[in-house]
């Protein structure tokens, strides 16, 4: 079931590259960073993604990054999803990202799926709504 609103961020994406065009379907990498609350807390967090465009025109994106919470904690995370391009070059995705904690401190977070909203304009600003999923 969908859960409560977990996580909001605002930030930017810092750089993007073309890593294939082979047989038609373009991959794109882009990385962005972010500021914003986890859990009532402030965080700030990085990520790369590789997307690659479909034959009916949507994306499909992995990813990874990592989480520093304003206490110096340090959760790294892993997520896919489906994304739909829009005006000007921007990409409305959504989908879902796993969290994990190397020190135990956040198992609330790890013990779930994170269903998220994230929207990036045609200038690269990027923001992000994370959802609880259990």
């Amino acid at each position: 079931m969908l859960g409560e609103l977990i996580g909001e961020e605002q930030g930017e994406v810092t750089g993007r590259r073309v890593l294939s065009t082979d047989g038609g379907h373009p991959i794109i990498e882009a990385s962005f960073q972010a500021s914003g609350t986890l859990l009532g807390a402030g965080v700030q967090d990085m990520g790369t993604y590789e997307s690659v465009m479909r034959a009916d025109g949507t994306l499909f994106g992995e990813g990874q990054g990592v989480v520093m919470t304003e206490s110096g904690d340090t959760l790294t995370w892993h997520g896919s999803g489906v994304g739909h391009l829009g005006e000007g070059g921007a990409v409305s995705w959504r989908g879902a990202i796993f969290y994990d904690s190397p020190n135990g401190k956040h198992d609330r977070l790890t013990g779930i799926a994170a269903v998220f909203e994230f929207e990036t304009d045609a200038a690269g600003k990027a923001s992000a709504k994370l959802y609880e999923w259990k």
